[in-house]
């Protein structure tokens, strides 16, 4: 069985080395980023089970990051450990998505508890995940982001599977811009925008002698991916 991924954001380097610790002793895989920005962009490259959040940190702070994430993904459990200690912070860190939020310095027993709760909670909330689909001619592998058949393989970037895979859950429908943007992204920012229209491209390219497949821009609204 794997072990539980948890992305863990914190600025004080003794602090995070400590809790790191004790975490990956409880057999716990911690991914750990000392400022915001730091962990936003490891939340968006990799998968995770729990995040660990500090509020006070730089670049960005945890509840910017907090709030990041939760256009991301609606459901990976928050935690807050954090020295403001204020009834505002925490209805504000509340609000913002965090499921739990404690007080520096915290008992390590405690979070770990937290950790096991949340994580129970979550798993029995995961649904059934497609991960083979039909795609033309080729069998589509989104786990390990491949198409192929008997007689050929194509490997494809996580951005480009994560994109065939939202136009395969929608298919024959439209998925305006800024909707693939922010699923993909979590924002829909101009030069997302021109490595979408890339990723598109290279999918035309690679489906192109698939009869009956085609990805259509509408203009100034999005795109329709069909498939007969």
């Amino acid at each position: 069985m794997r072990n539980f991924k948890i992305l863990y954001a914190e600025d004080d380097e003794t602090l995070a080395f400590l809790t790191k610790d004790n975490l990956e002793q409880n057999n716990y895989e911690v991914i750990h980023c000392s400022d915001g920005k730091a962990a936003l962009k490891t939340f968006e490259e990799e998968d995770f089970d729990i995040c660990i959040f500090d509020i006070m940190m730089p670049k960005m702070d945890g509840f910017n990051l907090a709030e990041a994430i939760r256009k991301i993904d609606l459901d990976i459990p928050i935690i807050f450990l954090s020295a403001k200690t204020l009834k505002e912070d925490r209805i504000k860190g509340l609000r913002l998505g965090a499921d739990d939020y404690l007080v520096k310095p915290f008992s390590i027993e405690e979070l770990l508890l937290k950790i096991e709760i949340f994580l129970k909670r979550s798993q029995k909330n995961i649904p059934l995940v497609k991960t083979i689909y039909e795609v033309g001619k080729y069998q589509f592998d989104t786990k390990n982001f491949i198409l192929f058949n008997n007689e050929e393989k194509v490997g494809l970037t996580q951005r480009e599977a994560e994109l065939l895979k939202l136009f395969l859950d929608h298919k024959n429908s439209v998925l305006k811009r800024e909707q693939i943007l922010t699923s993909l992204w979590g924002t829909d920012d101009y030069f997302m925008g021109r490595s979408l229209d890339v990723f598109i491209s290279r999918l035309r390219k690679i489906l192109a002698n698939e009869e009956g497949i085609s990805i259509e821009n509408l203009h100034g609204i999005g795109f329709r991916f069909s498939i007969g």
